[in-house]
């Protein structure tokens, strides 16, 4: 799947999920993956690849499984305002934009995360639970990919969430245009065309490494 063209995607190693006739899940590489038909026919095509195994940069993804081509990297953090710069490259080197880290205030408990991509407003997320949950997500109109994603984190047990039965599911919004949701930092759903995707896989290296 080209990455330009993806609009939801998962960090996972899931090629065909398991079905009525597949008892077990077909695995592959480790990737972001973008989700295709249905039943039998479903599919988790890979995006963008991982480094190969033994790689010493994590921070870096390629265009195919082997690493021959590279898609974008991350580098070291600068700080700057009391926030940490982490500025996002092409395959080629040239930047593409920014992600900032931006530590916790004396009223909140984490710190927060915005992508900043040249020509366009800041991306904040909201940073809040759902209140919700899974029916407030279905009115505000989210895919069914991320939907499902919520409800089976949900129902598991909130991976890597930060209250028991729950999803974080956060909104990103640039200038009040919704622009991406994303399911903890695993899963995302993206709403505007004009989003660098690899501002959001740079995000989901940060948050994973």
């Amino acid at each position: 799947m080209p990455w330009a063209d993806a609009w939801e995607f998962a960090i996972g190693d899931e090629e065909r999920p398991a079905t009525g006739q597949r008892k077990r899940p077909v695995l592959g590489v480790r990737a972001f993956r973008v989700p295709h038909g249905g039943g039998m026919q479903r599919v988790n095509a890979p995006c963008a690849f991982f480094p190969p195994q033994g790689s010493t940069n994590e921070l870096r993804l390629y265009e195919d499984a082997e690493g021959h081509a590279p898609l974008c990297s991350v580098d070291g953090p600068e700080e700057a305002d009391g926030a940490r710069h982490y500025r996002v490259r092409d395959g080629q080197g040239q930047i593409v934009g920014t992600v900032r880290r931006i530590p916790p205030l004396k009223h909140a408990l984490k710190p927060t995360w915005r992508l900043e991509q040249p020509g366009r407003p800041e991306i904040v997320s909201s940073a809040e639970w759902a209140k919700g949950g899974v029916t407030e997500m279905v009115q505000k109109g989210a895919g069914k990919f991320l939907l499902g994603a919520v409800q089976a984190v949900a129902d598991m047990g909130a991976e890597g969430g930060d209250q028991p039965g729950k999803s974080r599911v956060l909104e990103w919004k640039a200038d009040g245009e919704l622009v991406m949701k994303s399911d903890g930092h695993q899963r995302f759903l993206l709403r505007a065309g004009w989003l660098d995707r690899r501002l959001v896989f740079a995000y989901a290296l940060l948050r994973n490494s």
